[in-house]
C-alpha cells in the first residue's frame, strides 16, 4: 500500500513537471523554433532522471505509466511545437520505440486498468499528432488496439504451430508492419523461444507484401541454426544460396555456368556467418 500511494505521489508529481514545460513553452519569449528545441532538451532530461531512478529488476510498471503520461504531454505540446522542429519528430521516435521495447518485455499481464489507461492515451495521443502531421505513434497504436501484448489470435496460431487462416494471417501482418514484427522476433530470440521466432519469421519472409524488408529470411536461418539438425539446415541454406543466385543471374544474364558454380559454393559456405553479421546475432551457430 505505501508503496501505491510512493508511485501515485511520483506520478502526480511528473505530470505537474510536463505541464511545467508546456507553460513554459506557451510563455516562452524566444522564436517558435528555439522555444521548441529547448521544450524537447527539457523533456529529455525529465524522462531520462525519471526513468533512471528505477534498477532494471524492479517493477517495470511504473515505468509503464511513465511513459503514458510522456506521451500525452508530447500530445499537448504538439500544438505549441514548430513543425520546423527536427526534434521532435526525433523525440517521438525514440519514445515510441523505446515504449514498444518496455511492453514486449513484460513477461506477466498488464493490470487492466493500466492498459485501458494507456490504451486510451496513446489514442488520444496519436490522433492530436497526427491532426499536425505526426505519424511517429502510428506502430504503438497497432499494439495498443491489441487486448493484450501476444493474445491475437492470428498470433498465437503462429507460434503455436497451427495453421490459422491465410487471409487473417496476410490482414495481421499488414496490419504491424515490419518494424513491429521484427520487435517481436528480436524478443522471442531474446527469451530463447527459438521455434517461435522461427515459425514467425519464416511468416514475415514469405509475405509478399514486406519484399524482404528487415531480413526476415536471414533471422530464420539463425533460429533454424539452433533448432533443426544440420542436414535440414544445409537443406535451407541451399534453398537461399540458390535465390540469391537466381536473383545474380537475372541482374547479370552474362555469368557464366562456371562463375555461377563458384558463387553458390561460396553463398552456401558462408551463409550462416553472413546471417548472423547481417541480424547481429551474437548467439552460437
Amino acid at each position: 500500500m505505501a508503496e501505491e500511494e510512493g508511485n501515485a505521489t511520483e506520478f502526480v508529481a511528473l505530470r505537474h513537471k510536463f505541464q511545467d514545460l508546456i507553460s513554459e513553452l506557451k510563455r516562452s519569449s524566444e522564436s517558435t523554433l528555439d522555444a521548441s528545441n529547448s521544450f524537447c532538451q527539457d523533456f529529455c532530461q525529465v524522462l531520462m532522471h525519471h526513468g533512471c531512478q528505477r534498477g532494471p529488476d524492479e517493477d517495470p510498471l511504473p515505468l509503464l505509466e511513465m511513459y503514458t503520461v510522456a506521451i500525452m504531454c508530447c500530445a499537448e505540446a504538439s500544438l505549441f511545437l514548430s513543425p520546423e522542429c527536427e526534434h521532435v519528430t526525433d523525440v517521438l521516435e525514440k519514445l515510441s520505440w523505446s515504449c514498444l521495447n518496455l511492453l514486449l518485455s513484460f513477461s506477466e499481464q498488464i493490470p487492466g486498468a493500466l492498459w485501458k489507461e494507456f490504451q486510451s492515451s496513446v489514442k488520444m495521443a496519436h490522433g492530436i499528432l497526427q491532426a499536425h502531421g505526426n505519424s511517429q505513434l502510428h506502430t504503438l497504436l497497432t499494439l495498443a488496439e491489441e487486448n493484450g501484448l501476444w493474445s491475437n489470435a492470428t498470433l498465437c496460431s503462429l507460434l503455436s504451430s497451427d495453421i490459422p487462416n491465410v487471409e487473417k494471417v496476410h490482414e495481421f501482418l499488414s496490419r504491424e508492419g515490419p518494424e513491429l514484427l521484427h520487435m517481436r522476433i528480436k524478443h522471442l530470440i531474446k527469451q530463447k523461444h527459438m521455434e517461435k521466432a522461427a515459425r514467425l519469421a519464416k511468416t514475415c519472409a514469405e509475405f509478399p507484401e514486406f519484399g524482404g524488408k528487415k531480413n526476415f529470411r536471414q533471422i530464420y536461418l539463425v533460429c533454424l541454426c539452433e533448432i533443426k539438425p544440420q542436414e535440414e539446415l544445409m537443406k535451407e541454406e541451399k534453398w537461399a544460396a540458390v535465390k540469391i543466385l537466381t536473383r545474380a543471374k537475372s541482374l547479370c544474364p552474362s555469368i557464366s555456368g562456371k562463375a555461377c558454380g563458384v558463387l553458390l559454393v561460396s553463398i552456401s559456405e558462408n551463409l550462416p556467418r553472413v546471417v548472423r553479421e547481417e541480424t547481429n546475432y551474437d548467439g552460437p551457430i
